[in-house]
């Protein structure tokens, strides 16, 4: 199973950790990718402090971002698991799990990343700046550049086991799986069951809820189907619609009542 996983805006400090060596991130594929972005988010932000915060979208309160992703190639690096926090990963909680669990999130978990493309938990980086939806002065967007990349090297990754999307719609750009493995991908929402709406911050917690269900369980549904079984399994209330053509992902909605 291949979980993707939307990263956080918020990140945890670099630490003391060596610094980062793109060549020893997973998926090697997409290294002259990383590399070019990299490059370029450097010197941007080594530049003018205004451009860059301009281009990178920043307020005022997080002009200091600029100065650390200048700094990227000599910062301290720590596992994607560490670096990311936020309300998804506060509630997926990886440092609490037990070893079989973290196991599984090795192997399972790839978070998406404006920088890097798409990381392990395990992969060791730097903290930094730099959303999917930034369009750099020489690259221009980056959704549209890690598009090729994604696609020579996704599919490979994703195995011919279930894919379970929960990537936001900024991220989903970067890939969207096709054909056969499109087919055995379950793309989630989460709604508030009253109103059945979309609550941003109780998405995002049900969503590290449901990954950390899944790790905790040792459930490794092969398929979207076995995937709905699994979730009821675990006590959600799913309600699953299967593709109505070919080449086409399955849609879940996770029907929860409280929001917290």
């Amino acid at each position: 199973m291949l979980v993707l996983l939307p990263p956080s805006e918020g990140k945890a400090a670099s630490g003391r950790g060596a610094p980062l060596k793109p060549e020893s991130l997973s998926l090697p594929g997409l290294t002259g990718a990383r590399l070019a972005v990299l490059e370029e988010l450097v010197e941007l932000c080594s530049g003018d402090e205004e451009k860059a915060r301009e281009v990178l979208g920043l307020s005022e309160g997080l002009r200091g971002e600029v100065g650390k992703n200048a700094g990227l190639r000599t910062a301290g690096a720590r596992p994607a698991g560490q670096i990311y926090t936020g309300v998804l990963y506060d509630a997926l909680d990886l440092a609490s799990l037990d070893a079989a669990a973290k196991r599984r999130a090795a192997s399972w978990l790839l978070v998406f990343s404006g920088l890097w493309g798409a990381v392990r938990v395990t992969d060791r980086i730097p903290s930094y700046r730099c959303s999917m939806g930034v369009r750099l002065p020489g690259l221009g967007a980056l959704g549209a550049h890690w598009r090729a990349p994604m696609a020579a090297v996704l599919p490979e990754a994703a195995g011919d086991g279930l894919v379970l999307d929960l990537r936001s719609a900024a991220y989903a750009a970067a890939w969207k799986p096709k054909g056969e493995v499109a087919g055995r991908t379950a793309t989630v929402r989460v709604l508030h069951a009253p109103t059945r709406k979309v609550v941003s911050h109780f998405n995002k917690a049900t969503k590290g809820r449901i990954v950390r269900s899944l790790l905790t369980a040792g459930a490794a549904p092969a398929h979207p189907a076995e995937l709905v079984e699994a979730l009821r399994d675990l006590g959600y209330v799913v309600e699953a619609q299967a593709p109505a053509k070919a080449g086409a992902a399955w849609a879940l909605d996770v029907l929860v009542d409280e929001v917290h």
